[in-house]
């Protein structure tokens, strides 16, 4: 099986706001950045597409050295998710799992790997966690460019009635 390492981000500008998420994997001398965003999410939201991204781009399955600085990401995935599915996606207290359609792929998405989830410290000058900082704050900057205000504004209003997220969600924002 092969040996991947893979480093991830997400964030936004507001939160919600408009968002963009990266990852950088790497194989032996070989490496492939992934980005994207959304003009209207959360950083919760953003970390997990970053982890999708990541482990979808793998064509076969491997054994997966994964870092994240998200606390929600790793523990939703080693600690919560096996309760959230025994409990029909509800959580301890009987309310619905917050960003459900997410953890369903990453969880979809994890199965086909040997995954060690790791935890680290962000904005801490860890090279493969400021690339994908840096790569995240390139598609949120490319996000801002390409919608104007109002469309931000009726994206971000949107978002707020399907409800897929809630402001203040607990992790730090990237800032332009």
């Amino acid at each position: 099986m092969k040996k991947v390492v893979i480093h991830t981000d997400g964030g936004c500008h507001g939160n919600p706001g408009p968002g963009g998420w990266a990852a950088v994997l790497a194989y032996g001398a070989h490496e492939r950045e992934l980005s994207g965003g959304e003009p209207a999410t959360t950083n919760n939201r953003m970390e997990l597409r970053g982890a999708i991204e990541a482990l979808q781009a793998l064509k076969e399955p491997c054994a997966v050295e994964f870092f994240t600085d998200s606390e929600y990401v790793k523990n939703g995935v080693t600690a919560w998710l096996a309760l959230w599915k025994v409990n029909g996606w509800r959580t301890k207290s009987k309310k619905p799992v917050k960003n459900e359609d997410l953890w369903r792929d990453l969880d979809a998405a994890a199965s086909r790997h040997q995954v060690q989830w790791r935890w680290l410290k962000g904005h801490a000058g860890h090279e493969g966690n400021e690339r994908c900082d840096r790569l995240a704050n390139e598609a949120i900057a490319s996000i801002k460019r390409t919608f104007s205000d109002a469309q931000l504004k009726e994206a971000l209003a949107q978002f707020a009635a399907r409800d897929n997220g809630s402001p203040g969600e607990s992790a730090d924002c990237l800032k332009l």
